[in-house]
């Protein structure tokens, strides 16, 4: 009936002519669906049937198809696209020619090389003056040689790391700064923490150069040229290791003495790395930016010591390369920025995280088997190599040490009454003796034993000792006046009515005295013998081939380290040495080389810093291997040297020529 109303069983009253909002509102959701499609409520759904879940599988494929065609079309894009613009810029550096400029690199770079080389051989030389100073025992002298290479370990994975994130000028410059303020400040410091503190600073600044300096001199150079340049630069290396060991060999010996103030030798030897710090404005901007901003137009010319073109030289201008597609790479920040600390943390963590991913791609990316096989080579090399360095000089020291032991005097049941003692007593043995009433002033006892003898009413007035006991001796109604004897050189003695008065100030330990001229000879030497390898492979380091010049010289070198055998003199070791040194350091340079060649430029100095640090490692471990067999065999350290040498060559052989490769 028109405009009466009703009530249903839901107790909802609806007027006749007014709509249902209910099915206003289910008749807009339903709009458009078929009634086929629609499901009611109370009806039973039921379990989709196979094929039509297959059906609808199919229907999505494609989409999901596109979006990953579309990704993989990408990555392969850019990789056409930095393929293209490596050999652009191939081409770029050979119309302009090697000039003033890459000299200007070359010497700039060769300084901060130098570094290096100085850093490896000046913990040795300091270690004597450094003990006397701060009285150290042995193994804190160990840790003293330690910490410079875990430094440098660390430099280099770090600083590395940042140099393909920051720039090559930008993280070398940190290093170079790091590595030249901390090398300087350690000459002054007096304490052995301070100390260890700063060398340990100094090997990070100098170990994080290493790999910066080839990444970034490698990125100027032409494929023809590139292994020949880079070999010659390594050259800076062995020149680091003579400047130390002349510095040492003229300034040590006459001042090795010295306990208070700034050593004359480390104060000498930071200088090579602060100098390329005063340099490095002008360097050209590294090339690891290269095509990655949207860069439309490339110039690179040669340049004068200005860094502005020079007059009459020719300026080579390409424009309109084609960058490669880039991929994207927003960070998502999820910690608040309000204050400096809070952005720095933030830009730290997200460098962190950038070089942190950088290093894994290289490990675990397409390059890991690359990087696994460098990973073997430059460990091998470095454990024989830095393990037979140390075992020369200790093995030269050895044979010092039986021929002195040879000379000894040897004084039995002797009986000395009333004698005044006044000279320098050297390596004698004095056994089942008997002194009475006699006096040792202003005396020097150097590597003396008295064993088994009777000091009966004696005085000792100013006396020093090096290497001395007095082992099951009786002392008696004897005095000491003003000496450096103390507990430890008195062992199992009696004694009766002895008196010790105003012991001498000062380290009372044994003390090494290195200060011989064929300590610093057998290191000049040994860093000069490097200069006819480097230049025979420097000029073969193109014409023969990377893996060629890897193979070869570490054969050879294991092939010189059976002639060890033959050593049994300081001359004939002096002599190996010259000749293991001359060897190896081809492939040194054909390593530095081929590492470099192998990673594209993202990658580049991470990869060289990550294997350099590994090096570093290898070191260490030669250190720790060799040294301990010093004096008892020389089986286990040639043949672990040989057969360390003899893999890392034929693994080495496993890595692809690079000779004809563009730098990507």
């Amino acid at each position: 009936m028109e405009g009466s109303s009703y009530q249903d069983g839901y107790e909802g009253y609806y007027r006749g002519n007014e709509s249902n909002p209910e099915e206003d509102a289910q008749s807009d959701v339903t709009e458009g669906h078929d009634e086929d499609d629609e499901i009611y409520e109370g009806e039973y759904q039921g379990i989709p049937h196979p094929d039509d879940a297959k059906a609808k599988q199919a229907k999505m494929a494609p989409a999901r198809g596109d979006s990953l065609r579309g990704r993989a079309d990408l990555l392969a894009e850019r990789m056409e696209d930095e393929e293209q613009l490596a050999h652009q810029y191939e081409t770029i550096i050979d119309e302009c020619g090697h000039g003033r400029f890459q000299w200007t690199l070359f010497f700039v770079l060769g300084l901060a090389l130098m570094a290096d080389g100085v850093e490896v051989f000046v913990v040795s030389f300091a270690l004597p003056s450094a003990e006397k100073d701060m009285c150290l025992s042995s193994a804190k002298k160990g840790m003293l040689g330690l910490i410079v290479y875990l430094g440098m370990m660390a430099g280099a994975f770090v600083l590395g790391g940042l140099a393909d994130k920051l720039g090559r000028k930008r993280a070398l410059s940190m290093a170079l700064a790091v590595g030249a303020s901390f090398a300087s400040l350690s000459s002054f410091v007096q304490g052995y923490g301070a100390f260890l503190f700063c060398r340990l600073l100094s090997g990070i600044g100098t170990g994080g150069s290493l790999p910066i300096v080839f990444a970034y001199f490698s990125e100027f150079l032409s494929r023809e040229k590139r292994g020949e340049h880079l070999s010659w630069l390594g050259m800076f290396w062995m020149t680091g290791g003579i400047y130390a060991s002349a510095m040492a060999w003229s300034i040590i010996p006459h001042y090795g003495e010295c306990r208070r103030g700034p050593h004359p030798h480390r104060v000498c030897c930071p200088q090579p790395p602060s100098l390329p710090r005063t340099s490095d404005g002008s360097l050209w901007p590294c090339t690891d930016a290269l095509g990655q901003h949207g860069a439309a137009t490339v110039s690179l010319r040669q340049s004068s010591g200005t860094g502005q073109p020079a007059k009459g030289l020719t300026i080579a201008f390409v424009s309109n390369i084609k960058t490669p597609k880039q991929m994207d790479e927003f960070i998502e920040i999820q910690s608040a920025t309000g204050t400096w600390y809070q952005r720095w943390l933030v830009r730290f963590k997200t460098t962190f995280k950038q070089v942190w991913d950088n290093a894994l791609y290289c490990v675990m990316g397409p390059y890991r088997t690359n990087t696994l096989i460098l990973a073997v080579v430059w460990f091998s090399m470095a454990l024989s190599y830095y393990g037979l360095i140390v075992w020369f000089p200790d093995m030269i020291r050895y044979f010092q040490d039986q021929e002195y032991k040879s000379k000894m005097k040897v004084f039995f049941g002797e009986h000395v009454y009333g004698a005044t003692i006044n000279f320098t007593m050297e390596n004698q043995i004095h056994q089942h003796g008997k002194l009475v009433n006699d006096k040792f002033t202003k005396m020097h006892f150097k590597h003396v034993l008295f064993r088994d003898t009777v000091f009966d009413e004696c005085y000792f007035e100013d006396v020093t000792s090096t290497d001395t006991y007095f082992r099951n001796c009786t002392i008696e109604s004897t005095v000491f006046y003003n000496t450096d004897l103390d507990e430890h050189k008195f062992i199992n003695c009696r004694f009766v009515n002895t008196t010790f008065l105003e012991q001498k100030e000062g380290c009372h330990m044994d003390l090494e005295e290195d200060n011989d001229f064929l300590v610093y000879l057998v290191s000049f030497l040994g860093s000069l013998s490097v200069l006819p390898g480097n230049i025979i492979s420097a000029l073969l380091m193109d014409r023969v081939g990377r893996l060629k010049m890897i193979g070869g010289s570490m054969l050879i070198s294991a092939l010189c380290c059976f002639f060890l055998f033959f050593g049994n003199s300081e001359s004939a070791m002096i002599g190996w040495q010259c000749l293991f040194c001359g060897t190896s350091i081809a492939a040194w340079n054909a390593l530095d080389v081929i590492t470099v060649e192998l990673y594209p430029t993202n990658q580049r100095a991470t990869a060289f810093g990550i294997l350099n640090g590994l090096c570093k490692f290898g070191a260490i471990l030669g250190n720790t291997i060799f040294a301990s067999f010093v004096g008892t065999t020389k089986v286990v350290p040639i043949l672990l040297a040989a057969a360390s040498l003899v893999g890392g060559g034929l693994v080495a052989l496993r890595l692809p020529e690079t000779r004809e490769q563009v730098l990507m």
